[in-house]
């Protein structure tokens, strides 16, 4: 690895979320003390590579000279040439259903590491089926969520966890709260998830019957009703997304979360109407999302590449809190706090998650990882110095 040309490649820059990656990386590796990273661009478009590059000069005037890949993801050489070339790639194209899975299978086979911002478990569980046990043998480490999808809940609990007492049963909730705009590349996601909850179904069951338990252990998701919390500071809805398996993924791998436990993931609304109406257009568009005439429809509404202006990012922000109770201990209260959820902070959460696997000391694993898993506490303190908070309340 130490040979590879590249310590981290973007690959996927020109999109939305991309280019908002490839700023962060571009500070981030000029900042003052930073550790020298060498860092190219990869995608299909060349011209469109070359203006995002462009745009990195005016940040830090040594990007100018930023090598530029150019790679289809339906190009199997090209990919593999990506992956062969880097220590670490970064993946920004989605919907990684349609559009991930090349570049998973050339690092995996190449033995690289790999960060994505997914928050689609039909991919994710795919991905671990066919390529979990090459990446093991190739020392490969596949993160998948390493945006707001998921490192605030998967690193708060873990950072929740930490100030619990060893050897105990341990419960967890996690409260989630956000303000922001979503992207089309987002929205469009979202509603391929829905469209294929069936096929996603499958897939996890596979999965299921495959993968192996922890023994003499316990780790269960609870899935909760709606009820009004005074922790969250509101009503509570259970909040099904990759979040709390991505959780309960890690409580199985590290014996630190205890030999029995649970977690349970929450989505916070102020006043009860604003809960009902979530409820009610989720259930809507989750209907309308199974037939592919209404799905079009409803893909239509917003185009991939729109994205939130640099003054509604300004405005966005999120908290996640976590209540949890170990063994016959009272309650403490954790919380992670931070800006932009969809693209400010996500970009900053990808961009610190590939140098930290570029450039840090971590665990000796390998093959399809969890953030809490393959990075943990090194990402954590990574993240507090990028500014996002994450501190005891009580």
């Amino acid at each position: 690895m130490s040979e590879r040309e590249y310590d981290v490649v973007l690959f996927g820059a020109t999109g939305f979320t991309g280019a908002l990656t490839a700023q962060y990386l571009a500070r981030a590796v000029a900042a003052p003390g930073a550790p020298a990273t060498r860092w190219a661009l990869a995608g299909r478009n060349r011209g469109k590579l070359e203006a995002v590059r462009s745009g990195l000069a005016e940040i830090d005037p040594a990007a100018a000279k930023l090598a530029l890949l150019e790679a289809d993801i339906n190009d199997s050489a090209a990919i593999r040439a990506v992956a062969d070339s880097a220590r670490v790639v970064i993946s920004t194209v989605g919907p990684y259903i349609f559009y991930g899975e090349p570049l998973v299978a050339a690092c995996a086979a190449a033995g690289t590491d790999y960060v994505d911002l997914t928050g689609e478990p039909e991919f994710v569980d795919r991905m671990w089926l066919g390529y979990h046990d090459q990446a093991q043998r190739s020392g490969a480490r596949l993160v998948h969520s390493c945006g707001f999808d998921s490192i605030p809940y998967d690193l708060g609990a873990l950072f929740t966890i930490g100030q619990l007492p060893e050897g105990v049963p341990i419960r967890l909730a996690g409260y989630v709260r956000a303000g922001g705009t979503f992207s089309g590349g987002t929205y469009h996601s979202a509603i391929n998830i829905m469209g294929r909850l069936r096929q996603g179904a499958v897939v996890a069951r596979q999965r299921k019957r495959r993968e192996a338990q922890p023994p003499a252990r316990k780790v269960r998701g609870v899935a909760g009703k709606p009820h009004r919390s005074a922790v969250a500071g509101g009503w509570v809805l259970p909040f099904p997304t990759i979040d709390p398996q991505t959780v309960l993924r890690s409580a199985r791998a590290l014996d630190r979360y205890g030999p029995d436990f649970t977690y349970s993931h929450y989505l916070v609304a102020k006043q009860f109407p604003v809960m009902a109406g979530l409820m009610a257009g989720a259930g809507a568009a989750i209907a309308l999302a199974q037939l592919p005439p209404t799905r079009k429809l409803l893909l239509k509404i917003k185009d991939p590449g729109e994205g939130p202006t640099a003054q509604q990012r300004e405005q966005g922000w999120f908290t996640v809190k976590f209540a949890a109770r170990a063994g016959g201990s009272g309650r403490i209260v954790t919380e992670v706090r931070g800006g932009d959820p969809g693209y400010g902070e996500t970009s900053k959460m990808l961009a610190e998650s590939a140098l930290c696997l570029a450039h840090d000391d971590l665990p000796e694993r390998a093959g399809q990882l969890t953030p809490a898993v393959a990075m943990g506490q090194a990402l954590i303190d990574r993240l507090t110095r990028a500014g996002i908070k994450f501190g005891r309340l009580e």
